[in-house]
């Protein structure tokens, strides 16, 4: 059994993926720095409590950090922050090219705080279109700004750390959801569409997907911050046909909603399988996913009645 992390930062801690990280950590008993946007209306995600302590700091100022942050020799720097995640953004290449500038910073403050391995959260997007399973070795073709920055700062941020002599892990993220989802995704839209009782436009949902919980993608990166180097796929290693997952959210919310499958057409350069090949990550951690979709999107119905003020 691997000894717990004792202390942790973590960059992007408002996010879905930061703030479940940082649930996960606090059951284990580990204290962490939570970097947050200055004023972030976010800040509320994060729990009032004795192992966690808050930093404000611009991903621009990431380099700052050691400045702000009093102790030394950290277990662990988790880089989740990133700017432009929104789909309207993740075309723009200005605004993509400064993340790997800032995520070479958060790498240069790591080694100054003394943090014994860096973990970056990459993404699918690094790959671009692939018929069939995604292993980390998988030869990466980025089509959109957004992956082709991820790939660039997986690579830059992976030769300044073994320069620096620190552990490296880059963990490509898939199809993650859960509480605190980004609203324009599409597990986002259902639940809040059919609550609306609306009709959701969608596609024929063909695609052959892989969905993970947040809770478990952040057992993942928790585990590859006690060991494990390199890049790793993130996901569950399970697809289904998306048209599945969609009835799933339906039969939790309402059965009887109608789904306006075929009401769109598929985005061009659509990614049509998506399909996480997670052995070395299982290999070199012992991770396995624990939630299935439908007591996933379950606890997320649950939370977003909670923050909607919906009652059964």
């Amino acid at each position: 059994m691997e000894e717990a992390l004792k202390h942790v930062v973590i960059t992007g801690a408002t996010s879905m993926l930061g703030v479940a990280l940082l649930h996960k950590c606090l059951e284990e008993g580990t204290r962490v720095y939570a970097v947050a946007r200055p004023g972030s209306r976010n800040m509320r995600r994060l729990p009032a409590h004795d192992a966690v302590t808050v930093v404000e700091c611009e991903n621009s100022a990431l380099a700052s950090l050691p400045a702000w942050i009093t102790e030394r020799g950290f277990d662990a720097f988790y880089h989740f922050s990133w700017d432009g995640t929104s789909r309207n953004m993740r075309g723009d290449p200005f605004v993509q090219e400064a993340n790997v500038h800032d995520s070479l910073q958060a790498v240069a403050a790591a080694n100054e705080l003394g943090c014994a391995a860096f973990i970056g959260a990459g993404s699918q997007a690094e790959y671009g279109r692939v018929q069939g399973r995604i292993a980390p070795d998988t030869c990466a073709r980025p089509e959109y700004a957004y992956g082709m920055a991820k790939l660039a700062a997986a690579g830059l941020c992976g030769q300044l750390c073994e320069k620096l002599g620190m552990r490296y892990v880059w963990g490509r993220v898939f199809s993650v959801y859960g509480e605190y989802d980004n609203s324009d995704t599409l597990v986002s839209y259902l639940i809040n569409a059919l609550f609306a009782g609306e009709v959701p436009a969608l596609t024929e949902c063909g695609q052959m997907w892989d969905y993970l919980y947040a809770g478990d993608a952040a057992e993942a990166f928790y585990k590859l911050g006690e060991k494990g180097s390199g890049i790793y796929c993130i996901g569950s290693g399970q697809v289904r046909p998306l048209r599945e997952y969609v009835e799933i959210i339906r039969s939790l919310i309402c059965p009887q909603a109608r789904l306006g499958f075929g009401e769109k057409p598929y985005a061009p350069n659509q990614v049509m399988h998506l399909n996480a090949d997670i052995a070395s990550l299982q290999k070199d951690t012992g991770f396995h996913p624990r939630t299935d979709f439908a007591a996933g999107v379950a606890k997320t119905i649950e939370w977003w009645k909670k923050e909607h003020g919906k009652k059964d």
